[in-house]
């Protein structure tokens, strides 16, 4: 697992590219290119998350309810 200062400079970087509509990101040497920005997207909810786990925080969930009356 990745140090948080890494995975932060990761998801600075990725959304960067994803802010400016490039498809491929370097990062340390590396380049990943993606197929769409929803695969851009969930890869940026990824790392969120992670940097979430590290730091002890959870991401809020929300809940709707709906209801009728049923006629």
């Amino acid at each position: 697992m990745a140090d948080l200062a890494t995975l932060q400079a990761q998801l600075d970087a990725l959304k960067r590219a994803y802010r400016s509509g490039v498809r491929t990101v370097e990062y340390d040497g590396r380049s990943t290119s993606y197929v769409s920005g929803e695969e851009m997207r969930a890869a940026i909810a990824s790392l969120q998350s992670e940097i979430a786990q590290i730091m002890g925080t959870t991401t809020p969930t929300v809940a709707v309810v709906r209801s009728t009356k049923g006629y």
